[in-house]
C-alpha cells in the first residue's frame, strides 16, 4: 500500500511571511516616526522639500523676536525673522498690491503667517495664480518686493523657499508645511493688524511695548 506524500503547506508558509514582513513594516515605521518626531521642527526627514533654507537649523543670533521701532537691517532678503514693528501686517489672505514694510511683515512671520512675495515684474497670470493661493486663507499674505533676485519667494520664521515659476509644486508644499505650524508665538493672531505699505514701518505706539512677543 502506497502513502502519498502531502508536502509542506507552502500556501501557509507563504501567508505568515506575508504576515511577518508587514508587521516589521508597521514597527519599523513606528520606530522611524517616532525618531523623526523628536527632532526639532523644520529639521524633520518628514518636513523636508527641496531647495528650503532652514535659518533654525544654522542657529543664527538674529532669529531675536524683540519690538523696535524704526528700519530694521534684515540678514535675508526677503526677512525670515528678527525683531520687528510692535504691529504686525494683517495676514488673513491679504492680498497687497503694493510693497509693505518689513518690519510690519516679520511680526506677520511670528505670529505664523506664511509671506508670499514675488518680483513686480512677474507676468500677472502668475501673479494671479499665486493670489489664488493666498485669498482666503487665514496666516497667508502676499506682496510685491522690489530687488527680489528670484521671481517668486515664500517665507516663514526662519525658512525660505525661492522658486522660478508659480507652477512649482513645492509652493503648495511649503504652505502646507510651514503655514501656523513655523509660529514662533502660538495662538498669535493674524487680525487686527496694520495694512502699511511702502517701505517705512508705522511709528511705534504707546500700546505696542518694546518687549518681544505679542
Amino acid at each position: 500500500m502506497k502513502v502519498k506524500s502531502t508536502g509542506l503547506p507552502w500556501g501557509n508558509i507563504v501567508l505568515g511571511g506575508i504576515v511577518t514582513i508587514v508587521a516589521l513594516s508597521i514597527i519599523g515605521y513606528g520606530v522611524w516616526y517616532s525618531w523623526d518626531a523628536s527632532k526639532p521642527f523644520g529639521e524633520r526627514r518628514s518636513q523636508q522639500i527641496d531647495g528650503v533654507t532652514n535659518y533654525r537649523a544654522k542657529d543664527v543670533k538674529w532669529l531675536t523676536q524683540n519690538h523696535v521701532a524704526g528700519k530694521v537691517k534684515y540678514e535675508t532678503s526677503p526677512p525670515v525673522g528678527g525683531n520687528h514693528n510692535g504691529s504686525w501686517e494683517n495676514c488673513n489672505g491679504d492680498v497687497y498690491a503694493k510693497q509693505i514694510p518689513n518690519e510690519h511683515a516679520v511680526h506677520s512671520l511670528e505670529h505664523g503667517a506664511v509671506w508670499v512675495t514675488y518680483n513686480p515684474d512677474l507676468p500677472q497670470a502668475q501673479i494671479d495664480k499665486l493670489a489664488e493661493k493666498v485669498k482666503g486663507k487665514d496666516y497667508m499674505f502676499m506682496s510685491p518686493y522690489p530687488g527680489l533676485d528670484k521671481p517668486i519667494s515664500l517665507q516663514a520664521w526662519g525658512f525660505q523657499l525661492k522658486v522660478d515659476s508659480v507652477d512649482d509644486k513645492r509652493i503648495d508644499e511649503f504652505i502646507t508645511q510651514y503655514r501656523v505650524n513655523a509660529s514662533v508665538e502660538s495662538g498669535a493672531s493674524c487680525s487686527n493688524g496694520v495694512t502699511v505699505t511702502g517701505d517705512t514701518p508705522q511709528e511705534a505706539s504707546a500700546t505696542d511695548g518694546m518687549q518681544s512677543g505679542s
